[in-house]
């Protein structure tokens, strides 16, 4: 059956009926008023905002939902390091594929319908978890509930003799099943030579680039100019895109402006990850810290292709977090000053150009990935973040969560009062 999402309204605030094919995947008419037709499954949209679906490109869903079993008392990003790099050797393929599969499950009951995660490579795990992303993978293709990416995230040093184990690591994950090469230069002792390593992994293979790059507030640290550099030096063509990139925002406006030039030249997209950089960053700064986001308005000023994603979930890297890309636009609004309409384009248009997958419109023959979420208009969606949602992926309904509220009368509200 075709399914008619009726009575909604657009971001604009526009009256709008959305019907999607499921045998093409596509969206069949868009109107004002659709008349339902007998084969339509109806979907009552009032009080709903209709969207083009989210992306995540920036997930760990190897790491989610592990906070309580690797503590991170320092709340740091080294503190976060070393609590999981103690608590991964124990771990097996079947419990990283039980806590991945069930972060999915939320990033798609939320609205996202296509995701990138990246996945530890390295000493003390192996390939498990390319392994048990992969058997996620075909899991969700099967049942047609979203689309995942793997990005191979190899642990430092990449470099030297101490390095040699880890790229052939690397490259055995891209022969695994990873689609993407990952890394983190700015952790390794050679920076430039780390992302030639990273580099040399993915055109061996032909695949794209997603690295993890000055995750740090340290200004000397610019590694994503060097990563441009080679872009463009190389020929790089299948995509490269640069998570991250906090030292860029406590950069000077023109070197922010000079290396958002570089990069939107490069054709590098840049993911900026406010939740996790927020909660990780700054901890030793007791007066005035600093943001620890990105420098997303020069980035866009330049032109550069620039991402929101919602990067670790209740995990060492972040105690928090609710797989819901409204949380993260509402993050990008408070602390990175967009509007909410820059903020959903972050996490829906910019995070599947990121990804390197079609872009979504509200008309006939774009791809069937919808969200339709309660409330009067965009931003009020966004403020909310009500569960109550459906979820459009190739143009079936795959996740449906309905939320009834009630307060008692005040003549008998009980002493603790109940609300369903």
């Amino acid at each position: 059956m075709t399914v008619l999402l009726r009575g909604g309204v657009d971001a604009s605030g526009e009256r709008v009926d959305v019907r999607c094919d499921p045998a093409t995947g596509r969206i069949a008419a868009v109107g004002p008023d659709l008349t339902p037709a007998p084969t339509d499954a109806l979907l009552d949209c009032f009080d709903m905002v209709v969207l083009p679906a989210p992306a995540e490109p920036h997930a760990h869903l190897d790491k989610a939902l592990s906070a309580a079993a690797a503590p991170n008392p320092a709340g740091d990003l080294e503190g976060a390091i070393a609590a999981w790099h103690a608590y991964r050797p124990s771990l097996t393929e079947e419990e990283i594929l039980g806590r991945a599969r069930a972060a999915a499950h939320e990033l798609i009951a939320h609205g996202t319908t296509a995701i990138r995660t990246h996945v530890d490579v390295g000493p003390g795990i192996g390939l498990r978890g390319i392994a048990a992303l992969r058997t996620l993978r075909e899991e969700l293709a099967e049942q047609r509930l979203a689309r995942l990416q793997i990005v191979a995230l190899i642990s430092p040093p990449l470099t030297g003799p101490e390095g040699e184990e880890n790229r052939a690591l690397l490259a055995a994950a891209l022969e695994a099943g990873a689609d993407i090469a990952g890394g983190c230069p700015h952790l390794d002792p050679d920076p430039v030579a780390a992302t030639a390593c990273a580099l040399d992994a993915a055109e061996a293979a032909g695949a794209p680039i997603d690295l993890h790059t000055d995750e740090t507030l340290n200004p000397r640290m610019l590694a994503v100019r060097d990563l441009a550099r080679m872009v463009i030096e190389r020929g790089f063509v299948t995509g490269a895109v640069a998570s991250h990139c906090v030292a860029l925002g406590v950069q000077p406006p023109h070197v922010q402006e000079a290396v958002a030039r570089e990069l939107a030249e490069a054709g590098v997209a840049v993911v900026a990850l406010p939740q996790t950089n927020l909660y990780l960053q700054a901890r030793g700064d007791a007066a005035a810290p600093a943001r620890g986001i990105t420098a997303i308005r020069a980035l866009r000023d330049a032109g550069c292709v620039v991402a929101g994603g919602g990067d670790n979930v209740r995990d060492p890297f972040n105690c928090v977090g609710r797989s819901d890309a409204l949380e993260t636009a509402a993050l990008l609004v408070a602390a990175a000053h967009l509007t909410p309409e820059e903020a959903y384009e972050l996490v829906s248009a910019g995070a599947r150009a990121a990804m390197g997958l079609p872009a979504i419109a509200l008309v006939p023959g774009s791809p069937a990935e919808l969200m339709a979420v309660r409330g009067a208009s965009l931003a009020d969606a966004i403020a909310r973040g009500s569960e109550h949602r459906y979820v459009i992926h190739a143009g079936r309904c795959v996740a449906r969560t309905e939320v009834r509220g009630a307060l008692a009368p005040l003549s008998t509200v009980p002493s603790h009062p109940v609300f369903t």
